[in-house]
């Protein structure tokens, strides 16, 4: 096994969903795919990371499902965005409104910051040391 390629983000919507994640985050839209049941296969990634992890932004189907979104990870951080330009990508996250936790920190294994996404889930933005 060479890497994870995707994993699920339980989302409200799609199209709210992949605009959160193109827009305001800077990913790209890997695949948007209707599987002709209302549902859409949707890939998004970082822009760049043909390699990387994507996330499949799935709509949740039941209530069970959409009580679970923004709370994946229990209120934690869950997802790590790595860049290379910590101040770059902060502050161009900010001027397309993403909420930050907290102030830049410089730590000893890098640059970080904690946001929200759209629903809630926990974000570290992080430029390893």
């Amino acid at each position: 096994m060479s890497h994870i390629a995707l994993v699920t983000l339980v989302v409200r919507d799609y199209d709210e969903a992949v605009t959160f994640y193109t827009d305001a985050l800077g990913f790209e839209l890997v695949e948007d795919t209707d599987r002709g049941d209302g549902s859409r296969w949707v890939v998004v990634r970082p822009r760049g990371a043909a390699q990387g992890t994507g996330l499949l932004l799935a709509r949740a189907k039941d209530e069970e499902q959409r009580a679970s979104v923004g709370a994946q990870t229990g209120g934690r951080v869950g997802f790590f965005l790595h860049t290379e330009d910590f101040t770059a990508d902060h502050s161009r996250m900010l001027a397309a409104g993403v909420h930050f936790l907290e102030e830049p920190r410089h730590e000893p294994y890098g640059s970080v910051a904690v946001f929200e996404d759209l629903y809630g889930n926990r974000w570290d933005l992080l430029q390893p040391a």
